[in-house]
């Protein structure tokens, strides 16, 4: 099948299908969800020829993930490329809106392209749908940060991380905790927040836990939730709080220091991943292997590239308690 046989198929033109399948953002939803259907259904990949392929003298993967978002994307891309670096691949980074924000599994509108080997999606939900469509046109895959029964990956064991940090404050006599963390806008989904409140709720057991959703999930934000937190009578609002990561908990401790409150005596804090931000900060977390699970998802599709009938594998990375000074 050609990219002319889907566009007289979809009625539309050539560079419509091109867009729709490379640039989706800069097609109508309408006619990207056609134009996809109807390549699914005629079974054509998008992307080079065999001969085009043949002539190529490294191999290419893809790798798709919120990188702009968050930072603990691009550590991850790290160990992907540590990993392929030898064997002279090609790696093409696509950068894909975060799914806090977008609000909806993304899979539809990602740009699976027939030139590449294998595809690293990372922080991406998959709708059924969507992954069935990936299935029977795209390259051998590998989920980072999400799962899919279709699909082997490698994930983080959040609802473990929850239980640590609950766990560790209630260690510290804590009874009041609190939860804070970015407003997730769509239930379709099982995102990380909801696994580590699973976590917490696990550890606290009869106690409650008081949840603080923000807007955004960024320095600013929770640096001006610190004064609305701070304003509450000390004996009604939570002895501790959980950040759903460690950008966030640098927001807060921002905050709460400027206000001229004490950590731990006032508040302590946590967050989650121990980055250079978390070490610089005396902050206790948990700890996220971030470049292992890059190296772990290339390893893994370098096997998957080799032997595309290899069976589907599910790696859950054990999260590590850093305690530091601000509990």
């Amino acid at each position: 099948m050609t990219i002319y046989q889907v566009a007289e198929t979809a009625g539309v033109s050539i560079s419509t299908v091109s867009l729709a399948l490379n640039h989706p953002d800069r097609v109508s939803e309408r006619t990207r969800e056609r134009i996809i259907k109807v390549a699914g259904e005629l079974g054509y990949r998008p992307g080079a020829t065999p001969s085009a392929r043949a002539k190529r003298r490294t191999g290419r993967i893809a790798v798709v993930a919120p990188f702009s978002s968050y930072e603990s994307y691009r550590t991850r891309l790290i160990g992907i490329l540590d990993t392929f670096g030898p064997d002279d691949v090609e790696v093409v980074v696509h950068d894909a809106p975060s799914v806090a924000a977008a609000g909806s599994p993304l899979l539809a509108t990602l740009p699976v392209r027939g030139d590449v080997d294998g595809l690293v999606i990372m922080g991406i939900p998959l709708a059924d749908e969507g992954a069935d469509r990936l299935r029977r046109w795209g390259p051998p895959t590998v989920l980072v940060d999400s799962s899919h029964p279709a699909f082997t990956s490698v994930t983080f064991d959040d609802e473990q991380a929850g239980f640590l940090l609950a766990s560790h404050l209630v260690d510290r006599g804590h009874r009041r905790i609190g939860y804070l963390h970015e407003t997730q806008r769509s239930p379709d989904y099982v995102s990380p927040g909801m696994l580590r409140r699973a976590g917490i709720h696990r550890a606290l057991g009869e106690t409650p836990l008081e949840e603080f959703d923000l807007p955004e999930s960024d320095l600013s934000t929770a640096r001006s939730f610190a004064a609305d937190f701070l304003s509450r009578p000390r004996e009604s609002r939570p002895t501790a709080v959980i950040c759903h990561h460690d950008l966030l908990a640098a927001g807060f401790l921002s905050g709460l220091r400027s206000a001229g409150a004490t950590v731990p005596t006032d508040v302590a804090v946590t967050g989650i991943d121990d980055g250079p931000l978390a070490e610089g900060l005396d902050l206790t977390t948990v700890r996220q292997p971030f470049a292992e699970s890059g190296r772990q998802a290339a390893e893994i599709l370098r096997t998957l590239i080799q032997s595309p009938n290899h069976a589907i594998a599910r790696t859950l990375l054990a999260p590590q308690l850093i305690i530091r000074t601000t509990t």
